[in-house]
């Protein structure tokens, strides 16, 4: 049923900049539920400037051209837009924009998870001192509504962690590893056929995608900015089959996770890395291209967010979601929110100072006293042995040798590694994944 039309209906009047997969899909969805969007908040939203670089594009797409700018310049100048949408990507030209759209008196929505990593706290400050919002509900999750949970429905909690699985490339790959037997490269190179990787695959297999993610949760989380060299990020080029294998025999699915949780002191981990999860958990189950965010708070225990972490649709869902909260108390302002300001003094912990299980895997010659030998390097810095796996083989042949470990330091563990590589009978480099355990 269409909104009746009323002369005292205000208009939000929205400036679009880039029309790649997300873009177009908020212009589709902003026109196709113009209507749905006017009764929920009590405003319409219009889009009033498209700023497109292929004018082609536009009109693929049904933006009328009178609407359409090449230059996104013009649109941030303009005096009648209220709301910037960036979609353009990147972290030079999308940095102007966002900051200049806050100076000039313009809320701004984003879904740029890496241009967030990197200069949130100054776009962040810029959003305070102009008194205008920053929503980004569609850089972390897709569609999954994490970020509004984070800052609204678990506002009443102190978050104890967060683990991620964010990535949808990411997960496809492991799952098909899994699932179909597939080592690394076969499993990479049928996301890439089907969309899921994009030719350059680095900011998603090494991990770097999920890393900015992950910083954003983390500011959410605990009210600072992880600098991203200080980011610990393991990607999956080098998870090899065999581990996969090793880890289901032992209870355990393997998924790339940001993890972030603080301790009683307040230091807070944030890393990203391969990590055995045991098979019981709900994020071992997880699946294909699909996302999921288990978060801990104090108050309400265990909630799960789980959906679509990327693509046009689930994205630009997140997109129009950040327009209707401004839409719905427009043209009252509501107070502007910062983050990553009032961190809780807490201090960023360094990888040595992580305490993790962990699952070792070496190759070593079948002969008596090597897991003695191994287990005495262990034991000596502090580090037991809860489980061995070791396929038959005949006398003074290599095989391997899979040990889960109990809680140790990284520091330690790193250097017992070390140690163990100088065995005579250990003929390659030792391979380690830590466990998360949920506990």
């Amino acid at each position: 049923m269409a909104v009746p039309v009323s002369t005292n209906t205000p208009i939000l009047r929205v400036g679009l900049a880039g029309l790649g997969t997300v873009g177009s899909a908020v212009w589709k969805r902003l026109t196709s539920q113009k209507d749905l969007l006017q009764q929920r908040t009590g405003t319409e939203i219009r889009v009033d400037q498209v700023a497109v670089r292929n004018p082609k594009r536009a009109k693929e797409i049904g933006v009328p051209e009178n609407l359409t700018t090449a230059d996104w310049r013009t649109l941030v100048a303009n005096p009648d837009l209220e709301v910037v949408v960036e979609l353009i990507g990147g972290t030079t030209d999308a940095f102007e924009l966002i900051k200049t759209s806050l100076q000039n008196g313009k809320h701004v929505i984003t879904a740029n998870k890496a241009l967030l990593a990197e200069h949130g706290a100054e776009l962040f400050a810029t959003a305070l001192k102009n008194q205008r919002h920053l929503l980004f509900e569609a850089s972390v999750a897709g569609g999954i509504p994490i970020i509004r949970a984070l800052r609204e429905g678990l506002v009443a909690n102190r978050i104890l962690s967060i683990h991620g699985i964010i990535n949808g490339t990411c997960n496809y790959i492991l799952t098909r590893m899994n699932e179909a037997g597939l080592e690394f490269k076969d499993a990479l190179a049928e996301a890439k056929e089907k969309g899921y990787a994009e030719a350059d695959d680095s900011l998603d297999v090494d991990g770097h995608d999920t890393a900015h993610k992950a910083a954003v949760l983390a500011a959410l989380a605990y009210g600072f900015w992880v600098p991203q060299g200080e980011l610990y990020t393991e990607g999956l080029r080098a998870v090899e089959k065999q581990d996969i294998v090793y880890a289901r025999k032992l209870g355990y699915g393997l998924k790339l996770l940001a993890i972030i949780k603080t301790d009683s002191d307040g230091a807070v981990e944030v890393r990203v890395h391969p990590t055995l999860i045991p098979q019981s958990n709900v994020l071992a189950s997880v699946s294909g291209v699909f996302n999921a965010v288990l978060v801990r708070g104090d108050v309400v225990g265990d909630t799960l967010y789980y959906g679509r972490g990327a693509g046009g649709d689930p994205t630009a869902s997140a997109v129009v979601s950040d327009l209707a909260q401004i839409a719905a108390h427009f043209p009252q302002e509501q107070k502007a929110r910062n983050v990553g300001h009032e961190a809780l003094h807490s201090r960023l912990k360094t990888m040595d100072e992580i305490v993790s299980r962990y699952y070792l895997r070496l190759l070593v010659v079948d002969r008596p006293g090597v897991l003695a030998d191994v287990a005495r390097v262990l034991a000596s810095r502090q580090i037991g042995i809860s489980s061995v796996i070791q396929p038959e083989a005949h006398a003074g042949e290599t095989t391997p040798l899979i040990l889960m470990l109990h809680d140790a330091p990284e520091s330690q563990l790193k250097a017992a590694i070390s140690e163990i590589s100088t065995i005579g009978a250990v003929k390659a480099p030792p391979v380690h994944l830590r466990v998360e355990d949920f506990e």
